[in-house]
């Protein structure tokens, strides 16, 4: 009797398992639509983000769109796990919530954690999953002061999916970063970064900085500012309204400069693209390459 009590058990698990992995995971949430002005809001949501002990590491507009604001924040038990590799899966230790101007008001959203910590932390996830909800949950609890809507779009995709995605046959994955440069050590790589981000070399503006002394490793966010080439030039061919997945970021490991494959990273956080959509920017992850070589350039 207890063999089977014990299979039974097996068999609920399993498929409780399967289901769970079936589970369509969203890509953003509508929180809800502010009455009131930009600063009000934003003020609103980063007082909301404090009182769950997030951080704020900074915030822009855009293309330099007053219409838009992107709020980037954190917090230690987030990058306490996205560390634990040393590697790529660290851009996953920085959240996001967009404010979107509207007709009716301040539309505000937010790029679903879960979502980015399945598709970076990918293989590595699985022991983590519990304490992951608990951040996911404390950010949204946070942002009900806000609004309660919740309301998903911009695509969804299974935790398998997310955790190996791959946008088509000949695209990069996760694990095929772009090298940018190789420095002689991280403080050479830290001060020329920062140094062409303080000089808004190419455009450019410094959104935050997540740097790790330790581990020799740091986030830069990155807005992408130049009118031909950056945000304004790429947001109204693939929606405006997926403005949470910004900034772009370098990462530095050590004395070498990376970054996400455009193919990749635009592709997984504009999920719904269609392919014709996908080639109105067939630019775009080269310009965005050329963008970040040069901020690591003496």
């Amino acid at each position: 009797m207890n063999a089977m009590k014990n299979l039974f058990l097996i068999i609920c698990l399993s498929l409780f398992t399967v289901a769970s992995q079936a589970q369509e995971i969203p890509a953003y949430y509508k929180v809800g639509v502010v009455k009131g002005s930009m600063q009000d809001t934003k003020t609103k949501v980063i007082n909301a983000l404090k009182a769950k002990n997030f951080k704020i590491f900074g915030s822009y507009s855009p293309a330099g769109n007053p219409a838009y604001k992107v709020i980037c924040f954190t917090r230690s038990d987030i990058y306490g796990i996205t560390l634990i590799g040393k590697d790529q899966r660290v851009l996953a230790s920085m959240q996001k919530v967009a404010l979107y101007k509207t007709g009716t008001g301040i539309e505000v959203s937010l790029l679903n954690p879960e979502y980015i910590f399945n598709a970076y932390l990918r293989d590595k996830i699985t022991p983590y999953e519990t304490k992951l909800q608990k951040i996911t949950n404390d950010i949204k609890d946070a942002l009900k002061t806000v609004g309660t809507d919740f309301t998903q779009f911009g695509g969804s995709m299974t935790k398998k999916d997310l955790r190996k995605y791959h946008y088509m046959m000949g695209m990069p994955y996760f694990d095929d970063p772009v090298e940018l440069k190789t420095f002689s050590s991280f403080e050479e790589g830290a001060r020329i970064i920062e140094k062409n981000l303080a000089a808004k070399k190419g455009k450019t503006l410094k959104v935050y900085r997540l740097k790790f002394e330790k581990s020799k490793i740091a986030v830069y966010g990155v807005g992408l500012l130049d009118k031909e080439e950056g945000e304004a030039a790429f947001l109204p061919k693939i929606g405006a309204t997926h403005i949470a997945a910004l900034p772009y970021e370098i990462l530095l490991i050590g004395n070498q400069a990376i970054m996400l494959h455009g193919k990749y990273r635009l592709a997984l956080h504009w999920p719904e693209l269609s392919m014709g959509q996908f080639m109105k920017i067939s630019s775009t992850p080269g310009d965005i390459e050329d963008m970040m070589e040069a901020l690591c350039e003496e």
